[in-house]
């Protein structure tokens, strides 16, 4: 079976490198918790998060996802530190602690509260979050709220927005910031229109008419005096998971559709970006968290991914997701995101030639290399000295790995204390003499996502993995990514582009290039806009690609680019399709 493997992360670099390094890597390296859902488990215990809230307090970064036991706190968006603290009331429900959080800043104090419809989930208060230290601000919220998220405007009102349903809209309403009384009663806020815009509907396809797309994980921000509400649709299940979002001229609307997600990941090893938040670092650049798709021991096996993003000259919201699962720099002063956070170091081992210590079944070796989340390779055991190694095909500038791990006969439920992966990563230019480039063998932290940013890039040809000890399970990766840069040519531009957009149903088209030889994968660029090509599909081992996600009532313009090892191609002119 698939299996899973994920996250994000940070940006790092411990023993034998010194100082922090100033990249990361999605998915975000956490020490997630094991978190099974009965009713939709198929194959095992597993690793599970989702819908991530990011908010600035005091100079760090606190980061909320969903059922962790806890929260995570940050200096710098890349190293980030775990405090354990139950939310739930009572407190003896094990699995289902902090679900689709909301966290806000209201004057000098730090909220938060979990998604209910009882009166068993307070609204917390704390002034010291990186201690540990909340209480109650109200026993309960009368009114409840499923996926909440509270906002608080320019003048000091404060609304919560809430819902998560395919059946139902997206709701708001303005609460007492004092007491969280309800003035009035909620009003509709959004609702999704798949007839319309293509994204909206369900399925890993959006051809699925099993159930009704849904829509979820509100969220709002202000700029320029212009509401931006922002929602998760249509299946957190699915690599086109995405955050719409619907702009107003007041915070309880009516709200007009932007006609794409602008939160968008189909495509590449961490798929989806749905069902998150958008805040600002310390130097006021716009950031979006949000959830990525893995799905296969359960529908709800997540993980989260961090994004640039921001609002452009007119005031149109984007998240800037190419090369999103490459390793990117972190904030370090003001900067465009328009321009990417992108380091520019490519991915030099997909799909090359892999030898391992053992296999388990059909967990095959090149699963570590084929830039699938879903897919891995598994030892037979998690002794010591498994090993897996990776052939780059000649001798590349090696800048950063990153290691995801898969839970493979994982036994542990909720969240583990004092657990670690260590491991020791070698590398060589003929095959035969190694040097250890990573030692992790007194590691002491548990790093699922483990990346690592070399101070000094190398010289290898060879990279391998071997496995010291496992905080559970079998030694198993869905991911052994190595970046840098090749010493060939980068890729000839794509020659020709087609779209061609069915009269039958505009929500479609079907995108279709020649093959370019020295070419490993293409990045698609769309819009609706020839200026705001804001969307972008990456695209492995193809020359196609169906297209279903399109406003039927919009014209739609795209480019396109290739890219292997050495770097990436020209992009084609822009083409307009009606």
């Amino acid at each position: 079976m698939k299996q899973y493997i994920l996250i994000l992360l940070v940006i790092t670099v411990t023993t034998g490198y010194g100082q922090k390094a100033g990249t990361y890597c999605n998915p975000m390296n956490l020490d997630y918790g094991y978190t099974p859902i009965p009713n939709f488990a198929t194959g095992g215990k597993h690793r599970a998060t989702a819908d991530p809230v990011i908010t600035p307090y005091k100079g760090n970064y606190y980061l909320f996802s969903t059922n962790q036991w806890g929260y995570w706190w940050s200096p710098d968006l890349g190293n980030w530190h775990f405090i354990p603290r139950k939310f739930l009331k009572p407190y003896h429900k094990v699995y289902d602690d902090l679900c689709a959080p909301a966290v806000w800043v209201q004057g000098d104090t730090l909220f938060a509260f979990g998604s209910t419809y009882t009166s068993s989930f307070p609204i917390w208060m704390s002034t010291d979050p990186k201690s540990g230290v909340w209480k109650e601000a109200i026993d309960s919220l009368k009114i409840g709220g499923w996926d909440p998220a509270f906002f608080v405007d320019d003048d000091g009102k404060l609304y919560m927005f809430n819902g998560s349903s395919n059946q139902y809209p997206l709701y708001g309403i303005r609460l007492n910031r004092k007491n969280f009384e309800p003035f009035g009663t909620r009003k509709e806020m959004l609702l999704l229109n798949p007839d319309r815009f293509g994204w909206h509907r369900f399925g890993e396809n959006m051809d699925n008419t099993f159930l009704y797309p849904f829509i979820e994980g509100a969220w709002m921000n202000k700029y320029q005096g212009k509401y931006y509400l922002q929602y998760g649709a249509p299946g957190t299940e699915f690599s086109g998971y995405a955050d719409g979002v619907a702009v107003a001229d007041n915070p309880l609307g009516p709200f007009k559709h932007q006609s794409l997600p602008f939160s968008y990941k189909p495509g590449g090893f961490a798929r989806g970006a749905g069902h998150g938040s958008t805040f600002q670092d310390n130097w006021g650049n716009y950031w979006h968290i949000s959830t990525i798709a893995i799905s296969v021991k359960n529908n709800f096996e997540r993980r989260n991914g961090l994004w640039p993003a921001g609002f452009d000259k007119d005031g149109v919201l984007y998240c800037n997701t190419v090369f999103g699962d490459y390793p990117h720099y972190l904030p370090d002063g003001k900067a465009n995101h328009l321009e990417s956070r992108f380091t520019g170091w490519m991915l030099l081992n997909y799909n090359k030639p892999v030898t391992v210590s053992s296999t388990y079944g059909g967990y095959h070796p090149n699963y570590a290399v084929d830039e699938r989340i879903q897919t891995y390779w598994s030892a037979q055991t998690a002794n010591s000295g498994e090993w897996i190694a990776s052939d780059l095909g000649e001798v590349y500038t090696v800048r950063a790995v990153q290691i995801n791990y898969a839970d493979q006969d994982a036994e542990f439920l909720g969240k583990s204390k004092g657990v670690s992966h260590k491991y020791k990563l070698y590398s060589s230019i003929d095959g035969k003499k190694w040097k250890v480039l990573i030692d992790k063998s007194r590691n002491t932290t548990d790093i699922p996502h483990e990346y690592v940013e070399l101070t000094n890039p190398i010289e290898a040809r060879f990279l391998k993995l071997e496995n010291i000890a496992m905080p559970t399970g079998k030694f198993a990766i869905s991911g052994l990514r190595v970046f840098g840069h090749g010493h060939g040519d980068v890729p000839d531009m794509v020659s020709n582009l087609i779209v061609l957009r069915t009269e039958s149903d505009k929500r479609s088209a079907w995108l279709k290039w020649p093959q370019v030889d020295n070419a490993v994968g293409y990045n698609i660029y769309l819009g609706v806009d020839k200026e705001k090509l804001y969307n972008c599909i990456m695209v492995y081992g193809a020359n196609e690609y169906w297209l279903k996600t399109m406003d039927k009532e919009m014209p739609y313009y795209f480019c396109i680019e290739a890219f292997n090892e050495n770097g990436v191609s020209k992009k084609t002119n822009v083409i307009k399709v009606d």
